[in-house]
This record gives structure tokens, C-alpha cells and sequence, in this order.
């Protein structure tokens, strides 16, 4: 299939697909036009692209690890020690993210907690001073 399809397909646009390939990550056929050639067996793995991408991996370490990734299954013999010392960092990294993301949503938290749910339409807080709360499920 055309790049257009294929876009619509994955739900990866074209200016990305084209970015996969230029780093390597996508490898479609060329015509004799050159237009690129997608196969359907190509969806699965614009998916895992953008997942990882998603995840925070950059596209280095995606690169390497594409190779060791088969749909389901994961083929640890092409797993290289260099891969898994870079995928070791970069969970290390991941968990420094986490535990960001859980300060501050744990600032915000207090943030929202202090300011008043109901305003009066001067701008300041309510007459029940704010103390009515959305309670959390």
C-alpha cells in the first residue's frame, strides 16, 4: 500500500513514516516510480514505533531494539550486553520521570486543595469559603 494508506491505516502520518524510515526504523519497498511499498505486516511495527516513542524511548535505542521485538514475542539471542546496559538506563530514567510526575501531581493536589472550589462573581471565594470539595472516588 501507498504511504497514504498506510498513514491512515497505522494513524502515523506520512511526515512521520518518513521519518521512520530516514532513521532507519521503517524499511518499505520502492517502486520503479519510487513510491514506497507498505506492506500490512509493516502495521504492527509503525505501532511499536510510536509506543515506544510514546514511552520516552529515543530512536537510537529503538533502533537496536527493533531487531530483538517480533510482535508478541521477544528474541533475547539478539539482545546485545550494549543494548541492555542502554535499556538498563533507560528505565533508570523512566523511574526519575516517575517520581517527577508523582511530586507534582502531589503539588497540584495541595494547590487544588487550598483553592477554593466556588468563586463569587467579584473574583473572590465564595461566602461558604470554598470548603465544599469534589470528593474523589
Amino acid at each position: 500500500m501507498k504511504i497514504g494508506e498506510f498513514a491512515a491505516r497505522s494513524g502515523v502520518p506520512a511526515r512521520l513514516l518518513r521519518y521512520y524510515e530516514e532513521q532507519g526504523l521503517l524499511r518499505p519497498e520502492r517502486r520503479d516510480n519510487g513510491y514506497r511499498e507498505y506492506s500490512a505486516d509493516m502495521l504492527a511495527s509503525a505501532a511499536q514505533i510510536r509506543g515506544l516513542l510514546e514511552a520516552g524511548l529515543p530512536i537510537s535505542i529503538i533502533r537496536d531494539i527493533l531487531p530483538c521485538l517480533g510482535g508478541e514475542e521477544i528474541y533475547l539471542e539478539r539482545l546485545t550486553p550494549r543494548t541492555r546496559q542502554r535499556l538498563e538506563h533507560e528505565r533508570s530514567r523512566i523511574d526519575a520521570r516517575i517520581r517527577c510526575l508523582k511530586r507534582n501531581r502531589e503539588a497540584l493536589d495541595a494547590y487544588l486543595k487550598a483553592v477554593p472550589l466556588t468563586w463569587g462573581e467579584d473574583g473572590t471565594p465564595a461566602p461558604d469559603g470554598g470548603t465544599e470539595r469534589l470528593q474523589r472516588k
